[in-house]
């Protein structure tokens, strides 16, 4: 295997379970480290820099969401949870925590690569431009590092998030539908509703207005969906 090979981490107390999907991942070219977990979950984040985390939803100890939230407080790591639950809050709550996908027990070992393979490929740097904002926008978006700015000051976001507002800054003043925002912002093996799509903008605002209180720049266009203005441009 290739030093370079990247390492996922699965999160899953369940030992068959975690050892199906880390044959899995290891025949997919991936390197794999598995705990049982959440405590020993965030020990080796920190210790071993994972490029995705698969976390089981229901952990012994510290759950999944509590090591998702606490993750997501010093990483943009990929995230994709795992859960046997099948409520949509369950599923939203983990999306609103920093998810960036979920998948549902029982589940295909095969669709669980795939899914990993999918999300990584959406946060690969992108070679070109390295900033785009139109307008006199006040945020940046630096594709090369994967980065959002406000005024300066780095946005704290996931790597789905991240794809979204490139995509709404991309165009201001655009209005995305939500199926548009699904065909363009998720990859077409994702199983999104629109009420994630809503999910995700509402962090997306929440972070922005942290750093930038008095200035709305996503708004909802009713009946039809979303754009990027900045006001008083």
């Amino acid at each position: 295997m290739s030093d370079h090979a990247q390492r996922i981490l699965v999160v899953e107390d369940e030992r068959s379970i975690a050892g199906i999907l880390r044959d899995y991942l290891l025949r997919a070219g991936f390197r794999v480290t598995q705990v049982g977990d959440g405590q020993a979950a965030l020990r080796a984040v920190a210790e071993e820099e994972p490029d995705l985390i698969l976390l089981d939803l229901m952990l012994p100890g510290v759950d999944g969401l509590t090591v998702c939230r606490e993750v997501r407080q010093r990483s943009a790591v990929p995230i994709i949870m795992a859960t046997a639950r099948v409520e949509e809050i369950d599923r939203l709550l983990g999306m609103e925590l920093g998810a960036d996908d979920y998948v549902c027990k029982p589940f295909s070992p095969r669709e669980v690569v795939a899914r990993v393979k999918a999300v990584l490929r959406r946060v690969q740097p992108v070679a070109r431009e390295s900033r785009e904002g139109g307008g006199g926008a006040t945020i940046e978006i630096d594709k090369g590092a994967q980065r959002a700015s406000v005024g300066g000051q780095r946005l704290d976001l996931t790597p789905t998030e991240f794809r979204l507002l490139r995509l709404l800054v991309s165009h201001p003043g655009r209005i995305y539908s939500r199926a548009q925002i699904l065909e363009l912002a998720y990859d077409d093996d994702q199983d999104v509703s629109d009420r994630v799509v809503d999910s995700h903008i509402k962090n997306l605002r929440r972070k922005i207005a942290r750093l930038a209180p008095d200035q709305e720049v996503i708004h909802s266009v009713y009946g039809m969906g979303y754009r990027y203005e900045v006001e008083g441009r």
